[in-house]
């Protein structure tokens, strides 16, 4: 027994539950549609979208941010199973890497280890947090995969998360990891930045990296126009895209149930327009939604809406 498998735990089809289709019409809802793939390790080499949870909140914890999203996985399961399935693509659960003793470091290489499977089998990889610290595990999974190409991050966020890891890496730290470790290999583009959110330490680090970003005020309906200028031309310079989806960029009021929510997020709208709009660039390989909190959601909204983040992603 490898001495990491203790950090992943199999699917189960308990997690995915919905409305029974009829026997003139069977197999309408996600939940009747996912394959349950057992094994450690094993890829379903018929998918074309493999899901992978990763049930860790100790980067938050270690970020002073609100404990909870260790259940996040779970929650978006529930709610997707119960969304409609309109889609000829082939999605496959692969289970949970999980949190042994606070080893995040652990979890993140184990995370790597089963997305760089997931990358090089052609599939789409979505991982479900959990925490954002999930990203460094999901990009040098990626980047395992990709190899030597030129990756470019869109992190939907309020927040840089760019601060330099000090003795621990937290939530709060995993672009800075993946620019400082990946330097020239990696382009970073985060939308939604709020400057009550990011001290100016993190604009700095920011400078340093020369990193373009989109603040919240530009992030309305009517300059859409200029946003898709600037994401085609940072998407000309990668060969490949990987979105990491932070709920806590949203306003409060579309997604309350996070780690640190905030009042002037971007609204459902913006996001499921840029959403799209990349998605048809054909070249995103990758896709992260993190810092869900069941314990502060209402009438599961923030849970509902990562669900139908994945749905759009998958019936692209």
């Amino acid at each position: 027994m490898n001495k990491l498998d203790k950090f992943y735990r199999l699917p189960s089809k308990q997690f995915w539950n919905g409305r029974v289709s009829s026997k003139d019409n069977p197999n309408e809802y996600w939940h009747e549609n996912i394959f349950i793939d057992k094994g450690i390790g094993n890829i379903n080499s018929m998918s074309d979208v493999g899901i992978l949870g990763y049930v860790c909140d100790e980067g938050v914890k270690r970020n002073n941010g609100r404990k909870g999203a260790v259940n996040g996985p779970k929650s978006i399961r529930e709610q997707l199973g119960k969304l409609s399935f309109h889609t000829e693509k082939n999605v496959s659960d692969y289970g949970d890497v999980i949190c042994v003793d606070n080893n995040m470091e652990n979890t993140q290489e184990v995370f790597s280890n089963m997305t760089k499977k997931i990358v090089e089998a052609g599939q789409l990889s979505i991982g479900i947090g959990g925490g954002h610290d999930l990203a460094y595990g999901h990009f040098c999974g990626i980047k395992k995969a990709l190899k030597k190409s030129k990756i470019g991050i869109i992190n939907f966020d309020a927040h840089f998360d760019l601060r330099p890891p000090n003795k621990k890496s937290n939530s709060g730290t995993p672009f800075h990891q993946i620019l400082n470790k990946f330097n020239n290999q990696v382009n970073y583009l985060p939308v939604g930045i709020q400057k009550f959110s990011n001290p100016e330490s993190l604009y700095k680090i920011a400078s340093k990296f020369k990193i373009d970003y989109v603040p919240i005020e530009d992030c309305t309906l009517n300059n859409m126009k200029n946003i898709f200028i600037l994401v085609d031309n940072f998407i000309k310079e990668s060969e490949f895209i990987y979105l990491s989806i932070d709920l806590d960029g949203f306003a409060s009021c579309h997604a309350p149930g996070v780690s640190a929510p905030g009042p002037f997020g971007f609204s459902v709208e913006f996001f499921r327009i840029l959403f799209k709009y990349i998605l048809k660039t054909k070249k995103v390989v990758a896709i992260d939604i993190v810092e869900l909190n069941p314990l502060y959601d209402i009438d599961s909204r923030t849970a509902k809406l990562a669900a139908h983040i994945i749905n759009m992603a998958v019936t692209k």
